[in-house]
C-alpha cells in the first residue's frame, strides 16, 4: 500500500464529509455527544482551510482515507492556558486541527504526526474532554498535556504539546 499526504483540493471535499460522519459517528459510539456537533467541520471551513494552504489529505492507493489541517503559526486561541502551561511559549509552533479517519483506516493519526514532526519540531494540538479516542492517541505519539485552552466559542479544550528532541 502506497500512503502519501497532499494538499487537500475542493473536489476532495464531498469525501472529507464522508470521513467527518465517519469521525462523528465513532465520537458518539465511544461516548463523545458534544465535539462536532451539528454541520461542522462543513465544506465551508475546508475551503477556508484551503484557501490559507493548511488542509491536506492522507490517501492509500489513490482513495482518501483521511484528512487535517496543520497550521503553522499562532494560534489565538492558545495564547492563554488554564490549569497548566505549555511546554515552551517561545520556540515557533504548529497546530494540528480537524483531523479524522475514514471507518476501519489505521494508522492515520501516526502518519499526520510523522509528516507533521518532520516540518516543525513543535507541535499543539488540542481535543474536547470527551474524546478519549483521541486522547489515547495523542499521549502515545508523545504529546504532554498541558492545560486547558478555550475556543472562540467559550467551549474548553484538553491542549497538549509536543517538542521532539526534548524530554518532557
Amino acid at each position: 500500500m502506497e500512503r502519501i499526504i497532499r494538499k487537500t483540493a475542493a473536489e476532495d471535499i464531498p469525501r472529507l464529509m464522508e470521513i467527518f460522519a465517519d469521525a462523528k459517528e465513532t465520537m458518539r459510539a465511544d461516548g463523545n455527544m458534544e465535539q462536532w456537533n451539528g454541520p461542522y467541520p462543513d465544506p465551508e471551513a475546508i475551503l477556508r482551510d484551503i484557501a490559507r494552504g493548511v488542509s491536506y489529505v492522507i490517501a492509500d492507493d489513490g482513495r482518501i482515507n483521511g484528512t487535517f489541517a496543520f497550521i503553522p503559526g499562532i494560534e489565538p486561541t492558545y495564547n492563554i492556558i488554564y490549569g497548566g502551561a505549555w511546554l515552551d511559549d517561545t520556540l515557533p509552533y504548529a497546530t494540528v486541527h480537524r483531523i479524522a479517519a475514514a471507518h476501519g483506516c489505521h494508522g492515520i493519526f501516526d502518519s499526520c504526526m510523522r509528516w507533521c514532526g518532520e516540518r516543525i519540531s513543535n507541535i499543539r494540538i488540542d481535543t474536547h474532554r470527551d474524546n478519549l479516542i483521541m486522547q489515547k492517541l495523542i499521549s502515545r505519539s508523545g504529546f504532554s498535556y498541558c492545560g486547558i485552552i478555550l475556543l472562540a466559542d467559550g467551549a474548553e479544550r484538553l491542549a497538549y504539546q509536543r517538542i521532539s528532541g526534548q524530554d518532557h
